[in-house]
């Protein structure tokens, strides 16, 4: 069964909604801290810790899998180099979100979305 396993909407389409997250994982991996608002930086979260899933392994078949979500070759290869062979020992919770309080515009919520060291 697959209750209550859906996605947030984030108030967008879904094309945007998934270039939005698409566009979020890109600034992780290559700054490895960024901040977004909660709800953003909780739905990108699960795309990365699938893709860093899939660069632990590293066959052929999951780095063609990871260009399906990240079609950029030098991302996949910092992905497939460098970030996953650091959690080689980790069973998961890659990422972690830390709240940074509101922001001053419009009072959203705030977090830091960084990678585990």
């Amino acid at each position: 069964m697959r209750h209550q396993n859906g996605n947030r909407k984030l108030g967008k389409p879904t094309d945007q909604r998934i270039a939005l997250l698409k566009s979020l994982v890109l600034s992780l991996f290559t700054h490895n801290r960024i901040q977004t608002t909660d709800t953003r930086a909780k739905e990108a979260r699960k795309m990365a810790d699938k893709l860093i899933t899939l660069g632990k392994s590293g066959s052929l078949h999951d780095r063609r899998q990871a260009l399906k979500v990240l079609p950029d070759k030098t991302i996949i290869k910092l992905l497939f180099t460098e970030i996953a062979p650091r959690f080689e020992n980790r069973n998961g919770g890659y990422t972690r979100v830390i709240k940074a309080g509101f922001r001053l515009g419009d009072a959203a919520p705030v977090s830091i979305l960084e990678l585990v060291d």
